[in-house]
């Protein structure tokens, strides 16, 4: 039978025609499409597949999302998709979720509380089976999410929202192992690159850097803010080699904002670690890269997605509510001075 001999001036192949053309029954052409509930023989199994090659068929996704009362997506809202960070964790919840069968639709708030509203509506409206929301703030608004009565997970969120899982990690942990570090290599004016945040929030990092010197009995270090961007490291770069003391080591809220201090401290002359030496967090692959490459916080992004896809759609799912905080890691590179 030929492709034309089926596809006719109705519109687009239907499973009718697909199972007309490769000479079984419908319920056949169903059980390859989605893999099941019942076996098809290899032989037959291949016959449907080239129909579905040579007509172009395509199924109905909303069809078998009704069927099914399941659209097999799941919803990411992250606060920048052009952080290597954000990135990295989308694409490992990305892979959390297709080994449950489940696609995913990406969102950026672009950091703007209204943005993401407005895509978590959007997502509700798509009727996705569930949302991860990394919020650009560290309490978000959940009353969007409540609104839309879709299960969703707090990602990158090291609180305890009442009402939602959530997944995180120690923010103070991770920034106490950063500052001990440079301390361990005889530093005792150590500045903090701390980011900008839309609810201008305490972030931990900021309190972590601070209990740390104090209880080592060292002077608060300057710290300066700007935002979670190469461009903010550089101008922050930029003020600290200002000052009349400035500090010899910088711990960095994040790798973008360590990046662009490379290149502040790198235009003035000053070597890294010779002259000043840099912790960043994150862990992102930037950092490995750099020049020198970043001593950083990184963050566990694998176990992270696994566990918020595990809580939104996998085993754990209708289970009581968890709150996950997982340990970070310091990686040991050659811009704190180690060799």
């Amino acid at each position: 039978m030929t492709p034309s001999a089926v596809q006719t001036s109705r519109g687009p192949v239907t499973r009718k025609d697909v199972a007309r053309y490769a000479g079984v029954s419908t319920a056949v052409v169903s059980y390859v499409v989605n893999g099941g509930p019942k076996n098809v023989a290899p032989a037959t199994e291949a016959k449907v597949r080239e129909a579905i090659r040579v007509l172009g068929y395509r199924p109905n996704a909303a069809a078998r999302a009704l069927k099914l009362g399941s659209s097999e997506t799941i919803g990411v809202v992250v606060p920048d998709n052009t952080n290597p960070f954000f990135t990295h964790l989308a694409h490992a919840v990305e892979d959390a979720a297709a080994e449950l069968g489940f696609g995913m639709v990406l969102t950026n708030s672009d950091g703007s509380l209204t943005r993401e509203r407005k895509n978590i509506r959007t997502l509700a409206a798509r009727q996705v089976d569930g949302v991860f929301l990394a919020s650009c703030v560290f309490d978000p608004d959940v009353s969007e999410l409540e609104a839309s009565e879709i299960p969703a997970v707090l990602l990158n969120n090291a609180g305890s929202p009442p009402g939602f899982n959530s997944v995180g990690v120690d923010l103070q942990a991770g920034a106490r192992a950063a500052v001990e570090h440079l301390i361990g290599h005889g530093h005792t004016n150590i500045g903090l690159a701390i980011g900008t945040n839309t609810g201008n929030q305490l972030d931990g990092r900021e309190v972590g850097w601070l209990a740390t010197l104090r209880e080592a009995g060292l002077p608060d270090g300057p710290m300066l803010h700007g935002p979670f961007s190469r461009p903010g490291g550089y101008e922050v770069g930029k003020r600290f080699l200002s000052m009349a003391n400035r500090p010899t080591a910088i711990f960095a809220s994040n790798d973008m904002q360590a990046i662009g201090i490379l290149r502040a401290l790198h235009e003035a002359g000053v070597r890294v670690p010779e002259d000043l030496a840099l912790v960043s967090f994150d862990g992102s692959l930037d950092s490995e890269y750099s020049w020198p490459a970043l001593t950083t916080v990184a963050q566990p992004v694998k176990a992270m997605a696994q566990a918020a896809v595990q809580a939104l759609v996998g085993k754990s799912r209708g289970d009581e509510l968890q709150h996950h905080i997982l340990p970070t890691e310091l990686i040991i590179r050659q811009s704190c001075g180690c060799k």
